[in-house]
């Protein structure tokens, strides 16, 4: 186990890994080298061959086990293998052209647009600046399917009320621009009006979204903690996220007739095959409508 310790403090010391990280991976390998010393003829990191770790692989998808779990083991044995390479404890590396299972796809969870219609129109949030602004990012997820970080990152500025156009930053400082409907125009209006009148908020804080006691840009743990409430008091679908209004978004877009290729671009994707899985989440609720309501079904 000496390696595998050296290891892990190599991704704590020099790496500045966290706990998180290294932990996982020294369990993983810890796991991987019990099963090594069950097998006959005494393998070792440098005798290990690509055979042994594809066995491993199949043994361990036979019995059931969940194809992300398999792939982190692989994702440390690789980094493990990297570092016993640049250490020149072996040399060749097993690992490193191996495929592990393909995950399985599951589909996003979405709050129905009933349940969304009736959570925005209804009288959930008090007429307070803090209840008006936790509409408004309800209803901004909603209309926009912008990220939780993008929307905490949502400066004044990028907000142009006359085009009806958010300027949103995402993934890798990549830059969008947004377009949205009177509804949220009018909203977001009044929000500002709002917000300058907070005597907190100093003239230097750039935050769309401000907390009224500090003025300071909402942080994104509030986000999340105010859009599950908001959300519980509506749906009963397990995952009620920032995430889920996003998906929420596409979904109602996709249902809606909206091409797949604009869709994609409003969610900021780099890969149209990444937002394909919205088609297969409307076409799971038609099926699911169809067998509901047709009488031969």
């Amino acid at each position: 186990m000496e390696d595998i310790r050296d290891f892990e403090n190599y991704l704590k010391n020099e790496r500045n890994y966290s706990i998180r990280t290294y932990e996982p991976y020294a369990h993983d390998l810890e796991a991987f080298k019990s099963y090594m010393d069950g097998l006959e003829g005494d393998i070792t990191w440098q005798t290990l061959t690509a055979d042994v770790v594809r066995n491993w692989i199949i043994k361990e998808m036979d019995r059931g086990m969940n194809p992300k779990t398999v792939n982190h083991t692989l994702s440390a044995l690789r980094s493990f293998y990297k570092f016993l390479l640049m250490r020149q404890r072996v040399d060749k590396d097993p690992v490193h052209n191996l495929q592990g299972p393909k995950k399985e796809k599951t589909l996003p969870s979405f709050v129905k647009e009933s349940e969304i219609n009736r959570l925005l129109d209804g009288n959930f949030f008090p007429d307070t600046f803090e209840g008006k602004r936790d509409w408004l990012i309800l209803l901004t997820f909603y209309s926009t399917g912008v990220r939780r970080s993008e929307l905490v990152g949502l400066n004044v500025a990028d907000v142009d009320i006359e085009q009806c156009q958010l300027k949103v930053t995402g993934k890798r400082n990549k830059q969008r621009i947004i377009p949205f409907g009177k509804e949220l125009r009018d909203a977001m209006v009044n929000y500002i009006a709002m917000r300058e009148a907070l005597t907190v908020v100093s003239a230097e804080e750039k935050a769309l979204f401000v907390e009224p006691a500090s003025g300071k840009r909402i942080s994104p743990a509030k986000v999340g903690e105010r859009v599950k409430a908001y959300l519980s008091l509506v749906t009963t679908t397990k995952r009620r996220t920032p995430h889920t209004l996003r998906h929420s978004f596409a979904t109602s877009m996709l249902s809606h007739h909206a091409d797949l290729q604009s869709v994609k671009e409003l969610l900021g994707h780099e890969s149209l095959s990444t937002t394909e899985i919205y088609t297969h989440t409307t076409l799971e609720e038609l099926k699911q409508m169809y067998n509901q309501a047709h009488p031969r079904a």
